[in-house]
């Protein structure tokens, strides 16, 4: 069974940031895509950035572009996400998700066959 387990999460002020942190097996997944997703309350599961298996392609959700950074270290098995500039909105439970491609970075959960168990992230106004 592999698994991906998330840390990081917290309560942080608007404006504020905080670092996820994502550990996998890396020599079982480093060929592929790693990817960050969310979901609130209410709301359906979005996606909110992914890295291809070798790092020379990233993307992300039009909501945190230009404020959230994902990265990868293939050999410790890590995933990052920095997330500055938070804000209200950008409250959920963050997941992270290993792919089932290694180049083509996808935006839809159905494309994602390994899940962490979650970590909140609560942004105060």
């Amino acid at each position: 069974q592999v698994q991906l387990i998330e840390s990081g999460g917290g309560l942080v002020q608007a404006g504020g940031a905080l670092r996820l942190l994502c550990v996998f097996p890396g020599s079982t997944l480093e060929y592929h895509v790693m990817a960050w997703f969310r979901q609130a309350p209410g709301k359906e599961r979005e996606f909110v950035a992914g890295i291809s298996s070798r790092g020379d392609r990233i993307s992300y959700g039009d909501s945190v572009k230009g404020r959230f950074t994902i990265s990868r270290d293939n050999a410790k098995g890590t995933v990052f996400l920095q997330m500055d500039s938070l804000q209200p909105e950008d409250t959920a439970v963050y997941y992270c998700a290993a792919g089932l491609t290694y180049g083509t970075i996808l935006l839809t959960p159905v494309n994602y066959n390994y899940w962490g168990q979650g970590t909140q992230v609560t942004v105060s106004s």
